[in-house]
């Protein structure tokens, strides 16, 4: 048997190795066909990036911007993934880096630079710019990013998904390079029906090509697809086997002169003639620079949790980009962030982890070393159909059902208002509206919330403490003088005046305010002012402003009555008290109510039998038996008198003190039912149904009572009948009193 179990075992933890190295080799081919297809659409862009930058210099300066853009895809694909840690983010040259860096090189040789000095300036550029994304990780500014709202992700997500369909439009229509996406779509003339076809073929498969096959990402095959078609199209057409002048194609990728070494070295060789002033003057450009780059990976990062349910570390991918920048710099390469295209293509391709990002960077040195003479044919219009697919593929049609509902319209406003900011302005122009836009929601869904969760009288609501018939009429008659505002969300500058016009009513009819605190979450000044005005006015009445349940620890970690006493709200000779629990409140107040009505309470005299409220108007004869053949028992404060679960059929009659009735929740904790005085009684239940006690209870203040247990009553009942017949009814007579009481409180308290 032993043998039979050790085989099982050894059989699983084969099974399981080979199982992990399946998995190990299928991830491993989805990175590898991930990186080849993210690399075939950064490098084209990124060459397109470095031509522009370097464009300024003159023509001759072109083949140093397409190897500075080779050498920041190399750059940025070997390092920004290794140490960022975003699974399937692809970081290569992007747009707004090319924007920045061409106006500083035009702007630097307008002030008549020369052309070697703004080669340096570009590199320290870059190189000040990855510190300063360093530094922005090391601090925690990449946090930020995660309380991006989901309409602004959304909006975001559409709006570049918009963007990449109307930047490639013209690349897919074939027409000459400089013409924009509204004049592609009039210049029909410009038109090159070849591109058309390439590209249509491309979308064909790629679209259709995942219901036949998942083995091959569908990116590929559109691609190959869209090579194999152009190819044929050339058969037709020699001019389209021309690779020189040829806008079809890539094209020659090209080298600098030179060669790698004097890219890296050469421009290094002046930088013992610069001076402080030239450094001030990269400043403010590599902290505009730092911070384009920053939003624009961390937003991709963003938009690749929301398509991958996964979850990325922003801190640690900014120090990742910084790095990779640094070195993209030192090398002369271009800074990149992390982009959206190349990085939706590496996932469509079935890339899983970080290493299709590396794998990205390798191939794209080894396509300009070995492969350059292939990937120039590969056709733009086929590059162009993919992120078409990938762009409609990342509109947010979901988003359109919220025109149906008017709760939800305003987010849809926010969305379309990212998305036709990001198309006329930019990416990063619609980031900022978009967390402008839903703060100023948030600030009105504030607003707009009830801040008051319910408001009662006195006359409606009573304490815990189980009253005197006599009391409770005089509470009921004057109750009204208290009212109770049960709080909610957030008390801040714009929930103040909703506040306070509910208070406004009150204070100049009530004296006893009560505001249970339990609900809130935030308070502001605005809100604490509001509430010393409010006590001000009370205290011209003679009222009291009354706290009970303040939070000690609110959701921002802020300690709410620590906060009170700091700004002087809760002061010992102020007219504010302060109750751990609103039933503490409540109990204070009537405790004053009756005060204040000169009713005797006496709490140091036992009371007699004829002074109980249940045998009031009774003969002294009968009493008088009925004491004989009681108990009396004295209890110290925080004795227990009986448990819940206990056997007993006693009735307890209190002389003096105070009882409560508790219901046990585990071995530590209880709820608190009630609190029965002076004068009342407890524990009819068992005494009228002989059943085990269902709660305990315990002597709040030293305490006496009487005891009559139900053996005892049946031997009066069988000597004075009529005795124990009116006890029976007091008995009623007094708990219809108590039900109506909780009938009443339960429909003031009604929802």
């Amino acid at each position: 048997m032993m043998a039979l179990r050790e085989r099982i075992l050894k059989q699983g933890a084969k099974e399981a190795v080979i199982a992990m190295k399946f998995m190990k080799r299928e991830n491993t081919a989805g990175d590898f066909w991930g990186g080849l297809a993210a690399m075939l659409i950064a490098l084209p862009s990124a060459i397109a990036f470095g031509v522009a930058i370097y464009s300024p210099l003159g023509g001759s300066y072109a083949a140093h911007g397409a190897l500075a853009g080779i050498l920041g895809v190399t750059a940025l694909g070997l390092l920004a993934p290794a140490l960022g840690g975003t699974n399937r983010l692809i970081t290569a040259p992007c747009a707004p880096a090319a924007a920045v860096l061409t106006a500083f090189v035009i702007e630097y040789l307008h002030k008549g630079n020369g052309f070697e000095s703004a080669l340096l300036m570009l590199a320290l550029l870059g190189l000040i710019a990855g510190v300063v994304q360093v530094v922005f990780g090391a601090i925690g500014l990449g946090r930020l990013i995660k309380y991006m709202p989901y309409p602004v992700v959304s909006g975001y997500l559409s709006g570049v998904g918009l963007y990449i369909i109307a930047s490639q439009i013209p690349k897919f229509l074939g027409v000459p390079k400089g013409i924009h996406f509204w004049e592609s779509l009039v210049l029909l003339d410009m038109w090159r029906w070849q591109g058309i076809a390439v590209g249509l073929v491309t979308i064909a498969v790629m679209l259709g090509a995942p219901k036949i096959t998942k083995t091959v990402p569908a990116a590929i095959l559109g691609l190959i697809a869209g090579v194999v078609s152009y190819y044929i199209l050339g058969l037709a057409d020699n001019s389209l086997m021309t690779l020189s002048g040829n806008a079809l194609v890539v094209g020659p990728l090209g080298g600098a002169e030179g060669g790698f070494t004097d890219a890296i070295t050469g421009r290094w060789k002046s930088a013992g003639n610069l001076h402080l002033a030239d450094f001030a003057g990269l400043i403010m450009p590599a902290m505009t620079l730092a911070v384009l780059l920053s939003i624009d990976t961390l937003k991709t990062c963003v938009v690749l949790d929301a398509l991958t349910s996964s979850r990325h570390n922003s801190n640690r991918e900014l120090i990742g980009q910084g790095m990779g920048n640094i070195a993209s710099a030192v090398i002369g390469g271009i800074p990149g962030a992390g982009t959206m295209g190349a990085t939706l293509v590496n996932i469509s391709s079935g890339a899983l982890s970080r290493l299709s990002g590396i794998i990205e960077g390798v191939l794209a040195l080894v396509a300009f070393l070995v492969l350059g003479g292939i990937i120039a044919w590969v056709p733009i219009a086929a590059l162009s159909g993919i992120l078409i697919v990938i762009g409609f593929r990342m509109i947010d049609r979901h988003t359109l059902s919220f025109l149906k509902s008017p709760s939800t319209i305003l987010d849809f406003a926010v969305i379309a208002a990212v998305v036709i900011v990001s198309l006329t302005v930019s990416l990063i122009a619609a980031s900022g509206t978009g967390v402008a836009l839903a703060i100023a929601l948030f600030v009105r869904e504030q607003i707009g919330g009830r801040v008051i969760r319910r408001k009662i009288h006195g006359n409606e609501t009573s304490s815990k403490r189980i009253r005197l018939q006599n009391e409770m009429e005089i509470l009921a008659r004057r109750g009204e003088r208290a009212v109770i505002f049960e709080l909610q969300g957030s008390l801040f500058f714009g929930t103040t005046d909703q506040l306070f016009t509910a208070l406004e009513e009150e204070i100049k009819m009530r004296t006893y305010v009560i505001l249970d605190m339990r609900r809130v979450q935030t308070v502001d000044m605005t809100a604490t002012h509001m509430l010393e005005q409010v006590k001000t006015r009370l205290a011209e009445r003679n009222g009291f402003l009354i706290f009970s349940q303040i939070p000690k620890n609110l959701p921002s970690g802020k300690d709410m009555q620590e906060y009170f006493d700091q700004i002087g709200l809760v002061r010992p000779e102020s007219p504010v008290r302060v109750f751990h629990e609103l039933d503490e409140a409540i109990g204070w107040v009537e405790d004053r109510i009756l005060a204040e009505a000169s009713l005797e309470r006496a709490e140091e005299k036992k009371l007699k039998l004829h002074e109980l409220e249940l045998f009031k108007g009774r003969k002294e004869e009968t009493l008088a038996v009925l004491e004989s053949r009681m108990e009396k028992r004295s209890f110290k404060a925080g004795e227990r008198i009986f448990a819940s679960g206990d056997a007993g059929d006693e009735l307890f009659l209190i002389r003096k003190g105070e009882i409560r009735i508790l219901l046990p929740l585990d071995e530590k904790h209880a709820h608190h039912i009630c609190t029965f005085g002076k004068g009342t009684f407890f524990g009819e239940m068992s005494f009228l149904d002989g059943s085990v006690r269902s709660a305990s209870a315990v002597a709040y203040t030293d305490t006496d009572v009487y005891v009559l247990s139900r053996k005892v009553f049946d031997g009066i009942a069988e000597e004075h009948k009529m005795a124990a017949l009116n006890l029976l009814e007091g008995l009623a007579r007094l708990l219809a009193s108590r039900l109506r009481y909780a009938n009443a409180e339960m429909h003031a308290l009604r929802l």
